[in-house]
């Protein structure tokens, strides 16, 4: 079509230059028709020449969206092999996750949510744990059984057989491996475990015949993710028993703060009482019984210093050393602080209903750094400790001699102490007992 155009256009410029060299031949009315002609060829020459430009930029701008268009299919198509070539990708992890999953579920296995996993540490290893018993489950190691075993004569239902027993004990071990994880509890371990040799046993026992039997790597990897769900439970314990411990540290505390607070405020009031009588009395004239009064002021104004002292200094108090031969037996003592004013009052408090006697006193001393002494002797008796997993229990297999030959090492001020227990409920209850069987 452009082609046409443009030998139009040159038709038009040659048939004007002939016009216009006739017309310098020819002169008056038909040289000026002639140029008119001319005129006319010459804006239909500008006419094509424009339609001609206009076609040409409207057939770019064609080429152009053309262009565009076929280069945004190429985009298209290359962007839907890439996501076609991902959903496959995805197709086949989905497809192997499945059949890791039903091979799983064949066996017994359930990756149920395990306590152990909200912590950092055991979550860690427990994961390691879980991956080597799927892989072993993968791997066609987690039993173990005869190869030449036959079934009516034939090899092939044989190896059925084997293989149908195989995942069924697997099933049933796991099974109890599971349950045994979620029951088990701190201070259960041994039963836990034990339950588990018995599970492993019996499918030795079951798969006799074709001499079938959990494999002992597996079998360790089941009791180490016992291992963990016991350390998880046992810090858990450990945690909450802190926790109410701590509890029980805050309340002694508040009681000593309050104790000290009423007894300030009860030795305030007769300090005024005797800054009163003192004033009256020296009004009067009277020295002598003046003189009394102060001395009774010095004494409370003493007192008020040292409950002062001790609300100021937390590390002072009473040391004590304590047993219970009717609850704990002989060669047991318990060695602790407290900031009480009273100090029994916390030692008769020890002694409450979860004991069936209360404690005997062999030590009680004050101390301005009772803190420090208490440290001191728990460090000197740290093997002799009866819970060896919970220190904040101040129970130590020793006698209140050992304590007595310590504390005179350590502090030196001890002056009253007192060797055997008189335990006097527990021996009143031995004979008692003894009479009713005599």
């Amino acid at each position: 079509m452009f082609g046409e155009k443009a030998k139009r256009i040159q038709y038009l410029e040659a048939t004007i230059q002939n016009l216009q060299a006739t017309i310098e031949q020819m002169g008056g009315g038909d040289a000026l028709r002639l140029q008119e002609y001319i005129a006319q060829l010459e804006s239909q020459r500008v006419q094509s020449e424009g339609q001609l430009a206009s076609q040409k930029a409207q057939a770019e701008a064609e080429a152009a969206r053309a262009h565009a268009a076929a280069q945004q299919a190429y985009n298209d198509r290359e962007r839907f092999l890439e996501e076609r070539k991902q959903l496959e990708g995805e197709i086949g992890k989905l497809r192997a996750i499945y059949s890791a999953t039903a091979e799983m579920l064949d066996s017994g296995y359930t990756e149920y949510t395990h306590p152990a996993l909200s912590s950092i540490e055991l979550g860690e290893q427990l994961q390691s744990v879980r991956e080597d018993i799927k892989k072993c489950i993968r791997d066609k190691t987690a039993t173990r059984a005869t190869t030449g075993f036959t079934f009516n004569n034939s090899a092939a239902k044989g190896r059925k057989f084997v293989s149908d027993m195989s995942k069924m004990m697997l099933r049933a071990y796991n099974a109890e491996c599971e349950n045994c994880m979620l029951t088990v509890k701190a201070g259960n371990g041994e039963t836990a475990r034990n339950r588990l040799e018995r599970a492993r046993d019996q499918v030795a026992k079951l798969g006799t015949m074709i001499d079938l039997e959990i494999t002992h790597y597996y079998h360790q990897l089941r009791l180490r993710e016992l291992d963990l769900t016991l350390r998880y439970q046992n810090a858990k314990k450990a945690e909450k028993e802190a926790e109410k411990e701590e509890r029980a540290r805050l309340r002694e505390e508040k009681k000593v703060q309050q104790e000290l607070a009423a007894a300030k405020e009860k030795l305030e009031k007769e300090r005024l009482h005797y800054l009163n009588v003192l004033t009256q009395l020296k009004e009067q004239g009277n020295d002598e019984e003046a003189a009394k009064i102060q001395e009774k002021l010095n004494e409370v104004g003493a007192k008020i210093e040292d409950v002062d002292y001790r609300a100021a200094n937390t590390r002072a108090g009473y040391v004590y050393v304590i047993s219970n031969i009717g609850a704990f037996g002989p060669g047991i003592v318990k060695i602790g602080m407290t900031s009480r004013l009273e100090p029994m009052d916390r030692i008769n408090e020890l002694g409450d209903a979860s004991v069936p006697f209360g404690f005997d006193v062999h030590a009680l001393f004050f101390s301005n750094d009772a803190v420090g002494v208490e440290t001191e002797l728990h460090h000197r008796f740290a093997d002799a400790r009866v819970n060896q997993v919970n220190l904040r229990r101040e129970f130590f297999y020793t006698t209140p001699v050992e304590v007595r030959e310590a504390l005179k090492e350590i502090d030196g001020n001890l002056l009253d102490f007192v060797e055997e227990p008189e335990a006097e409920q527990y021996r009143l209850s031995q004979q008692i007992r003894a009479q009713r069987k005599g």
